[in-house]
């Protein structure tokens, strides 16, 4: 049976680059829809519902990338990859901090930046998956924090957390590995995939966005611990994992 297209919904308003993104991403199989203004981007997201989005930042009108990504987070959880001609740091930090999943700078290599599609949609996609092999549930054993993996739910006390697929993923890893120090190479290529392994940067985002979601106070994290120059640890002392049939 022929998979399902995947739809990528491109916000780019310099002609060259859609028509490089859009051939190539043809090629590769993928639906593409090419825009050139934050308005249709978000009003598209609402209707076509893409399963990923690259997104320029400087974009004409009263919308730019910055607004759309926060704007698209509001409506949907599909990956987002940013692709600017900007590569100031604190630029990209701001954007993954709104919800993007990924950065990639202009000038690219368009093999490099398929690959990053293909990791985003690889990480979408688990939020589907099921293994039996695997317990329904993680939780911690003063029952914080939940989290259902047949459902794809965490709750921290009694509220559901929205996460975005990367954050659901970072955050199941750090669980399923709870008291093993994970370095930042390792989450990067286990999150993020095979093709990353540097971009320590994106890792302090998302730790910092996750504490805010699921740690009682942000700022003396318990759950989500910084192992300093090396990476990060799950709290071995608060978590433990179990089987199937119990429910949230």
């Amino acid at each position: 049976m022929k998979t399902k297209e995947k739809r990528i919904l491109v916000v780019e308003d310099d002609p060259s680059i859609q028509r490089i993104l859009k051939r190539s991403l043809l090629v590769n199989g993928y639906e593409v829809t090419v825009v050139d203004s934050g308005r249709q981007a978000v009003e598209l997201v609402r209707t076509l519902q893409p399963d990923l989005i690259l997104l320029d930042l400087c974009l004409p009108g009263d919308i730019d990338g910055m607004e759309v990504c926060i704007r698209v987070r509001e409506l949907s959880q599909a990956p987002i990859i940013v692709v600017s001609a900007r590569s100031e740091e604190p630029l990209k930090v701001q954007a993954l901090d709104l919800g993007a999943d990924d950065y990639q700078t202009k000038p690219f290599h368009t093999e490099e930046l398929l690959a990053r599609v293909r990791s985003c949609l690889r990480r979408a996609a688990t939020q589907d998956a099921e293994n039996p092999s695997k317990p329904d549930i993680i939780r911690t054993t003063d029952g914080y924090l939940r989290m259902n993996l047949m459902r794809h739910q965490l709750f921290a006390g009694e509220e559901k957390i929205n996460l975005t697929p990367t954050e659901y993923e970072l955050l199941h890893q750090l669980m399923v590995n709870a008291g093993k120090v994970m370095t930042h190479r390792v989450l990067l290529r286990e999150v993020w995939g095979p093709e990353y392994g540097d971009e320590a940067d994106y890792l302090r985002v998302y730790v910092r966005q996750l504490r805010r979601k699921v740690e009682p106070e942000a700022s003396q994290p318990r759950y989500i611990l910084t192992e300093p120059g090396v990476g990060y640890v799950f709290n071995e002392q608060v978590v433990f994992q179990q089987e199937s049939g119990v429910t949230l």
